[in-house]
């Protein structure tokens, strides 16, 4: 189980709640998982999101193991120009 805080505007998307708990082991897992409760993030995963794991951001790395006691924090990926 880890703790993961939806950023932004995915925590709307879920409910306008920003702090779940899930069983996950990597970042595919979570991604699957999340978008099995909330629908309405699939558009977002597909878009991109940023994962950052203590601090580290991790982008399209969805193998990435996500360690039991790690700060996890989901965004939506910022688009420049």
């Amino acid at each position: 189980m880890v703790e993961v805080t939806l950023w932004g505007s995915l925590s709307a998307v879920a409910g306008g709640k920003a702090r779940h708990e899930i069983e996950a082991k990597d970042i595919r897992e979570l991604f699957r998982k999340l978008a099995e409760q909330y629908p309405g993030i699939e558009p977002w995963i597909d878009r991109g999101i940023a994962v950052a794991i203590d601090g580290t951001i991790y982008r399209d790395t969805w193998s990435k193991e996500l360690p039991k006691d790690s700060e996890i924090f989901l965004l939506p990926r910022l688009a420049g120009g």
